[in-house]
């Protein structure tokens, strides 16, 4: 759905975006993060063609976003930061000026007003004047703007800034709602909302990416290693040997505690170390009484990799 290949964009001297390459599939949410000025805005600026690339290119269904802007744009919906509106107009006169805007016609205005006002619940909201609404409703104008044309792909800029805890909790609802049917690429500051919100994250750092995993091996895995813990019934610590033969070289296998319960250790891997020491204990006869994977915080990485490039 989204193809961007050696995509990079200076103002004069400065590169601010100096070369990325990614592709996000159909019906993905992917976390564009990185600390400020890592290039996030301006990439995604350059896909929905508001800025034209220094070099590379961005191809989104199919279509080149410097060649066919017009295309692009009518597949894509974009929520920037501080969407923009017209405070005096009513909710109802600003998606009906947004649908003009986009040329669609008047059945196809109707039903994608309609549908995105009730995606956004926005219905009690009508007709009140955007300036009377809170943040949080004028955050929901800014996406039924951005979705009444039915788009395919949907660009986010920190969606939830600025917004209540309450508010946070609904918009991160809808995005939820909307990944059903839609692919989602979303920038945040906030990364408890990517644990809560994306399926994949890409980091970007200096106008370079430096991570770009699925969120789920991000969250288990520490310097490319896997974090296991694990218990076995009674005084083992004498087994330690045989445990570390089970890793290999650079990895590790250690006693956290023993008493006559149980001994509890700790083994930092690669993949496939549970398997292996099932292996094991069915082998030595050992009772295995605990095992889990130790989770890493989506922050943990985003600091140990923005601070290492910085």
């Amino acid at each position: 759905m989204v193809s961007v290949s050696g995509l990079k964009k200076s103002f004069g001297d400065y590169e601010a975006v100096k070369q990325i390459s990614f592709t996000i599939g159909k019906g993905e949410v992917v976390a564009l993060l990185g600390p400020n000025g890592a290039g996030k805005t301006t990439t995604m600026r350059m896909l929905t063609g508001f800025y034209e690339p220094s070099a590379g290119t961005a191809i989104i269904g199919g279509h080149d976003v410097q060649k066919s802007r017009k295309e692009v744009q009518s597949l894509i919906g974009y929520l920037p930061e501080s969407a923009s509106s017209y405070p005096d107009m009513l909710v109802a006169e600003f998606l009906a000026f947004i649908a003009e805007s986009r040329n669609l016609s008047e059945a196809a205005a109707t039903h994608g007003i309609e549908k995105a006002v009730k995606v956004t619940d926005l219905g009690r909201y009508l007709y009140s004047p955007i300036l009377h609404l809170s943040k949080g409703y004028k955050q929901r104008v800014g996406l039924a703007a951005a979705l009444l044309h039915d788009p395919q792909v949907l660009i986010l800029d920190e969606p939830t800034s600025g917004l209540d805890p309450n508010q946070i909790q609904e918009i991160r609802q809808l995005i939820r709602e909307l990944s059903k049917e839609k692919t989602i690429i979303l920038s945040t500051h906030i990364l408890k909302e990517v644990e809560d919100t994306c399926e994949r994250a890409i980091i970007i750092a200096d106008g370079r990416i430096v991570l770009d995993e699925k969120l789920d091996k991000i969250l288990r895995r520490k310097e490319g290693h896997e974090t296991w813990e694990f218990a076995l019934k009674g005084k083992q610590a004498s087994q330690l040997e045989k445990l570390r033969n089970l890793v290999a070289a650079g990895e590790s296998v250690q006693v956290i505690s023993e008493s006559d319960v149980e001994t509890r250790f700790s083994a930092q891997t690669g993949q496939g170390f549970n398997e292996k020491l099932f292996n094991l204990c069915v082998a030595e006869k050992w009772l295995l009484r605990e095992l889990f994977l130790q989770k890493q915080s989506i922050e943990e990485v985003f600091a140990r990799l923005t601070t290492k490039t910085n």
